[in-house]
């Protein structure tokens, strides 16, 4: 392993996340597959800290939305599938096996909920406005599942404060991004992941994961 990964692996074994942050910034783009293939690979072993730097480098790096878009014209559908497909790499990550590309991987789950969102168009179900219907989902089980609250509680400060205000006391992004003083598009990026970071976090919750989301398609999907 290149020494720069043995830094990166032996950061998130500590957990530790400022230098884990550094050190991924400092791989990629020049090592992105071998970086998310650590990350997943330890992430599918159970480290919210690899879990976390998964989902920011496949969101932030474009990874997922590029993917979607590939397969979606309906650009109006590209952000609720993207959120889609984050909780559903958090939720399933522990399928990882490192048989593939983490991007392959990935592929897969996208291919899988962009048939689910066709399949709700042939049904004649219109996409959620923004990402509410998401947000209804999280605050009905939040309403319903102490494991939910608790996961909540456990998020890392960036991205419970917004989840929170977001699906809990129902502010738009704009009053989120004013509440807080961040970015509008900060605040979107941070709340989708930090749903997906939740569906991560339940998986380990009495056979809880993405099927608890209550979300399009089979429980238990990829």
């Amino acid at each position: 392993m290149p020494d720069g990964l043995d830094e990166l692996a032996a950061a998130v074994a500590a957990d530790d996340p400022v230098r884990s942050r550094d050190l991924v910034r400092d791989a990629c783009p020049e090592g992105a597959d071998d970086v998310l293939r650590l990350l997943a690979t330890d992430a599918a072993s159970g480290s919210a800290l690899a879990t976390e730097l998964l989902i920011e480098q496949l969101d932030g790096s474009g990874i997922v939305r590029r993917l979607v878009r590939s397969s979606l014209l309906d650009e109006a559908a590209v952000d609720d599938v993207c959120q889609d497909v984050l909780i559903s790499v958090a939720g399933s990550i522990g399928s990882f096996r490192g048989d593939a590309k983490v991007t392959t991987w990935v592929h897969t789950i996208v291919r899988n909920r962009v048939i689910d969102h066709l399949r709700r168009q042939r049904a004649s179900v219109p996409l959620p406005e923004d990402d509410v219907m998401l947000g209804q989902r999280m605050s009905s089980l939040l309403a319903t599942r102490a494991t939910v609250q608790a996961a909540l509680a456990r998020l890392p400060e960036r991205y419970r404060e917004p989840v929170t205000l977001r699906d809990l006391d129902g502010l738009s992004y704009a009053e989120i991004a004013e509440r807080l003083g961040r970015a509008e598009g900060t605040i979107k990026a941070q709340i989708s992941r930090g749903r997906a970071l939740v569906a991560a976090d339940l998986r380990g919750d009495d056979g809880l994961g993405d099927a608890a989301w209550d979300g399009p398609g089979e429980a238990g999907r990829e």
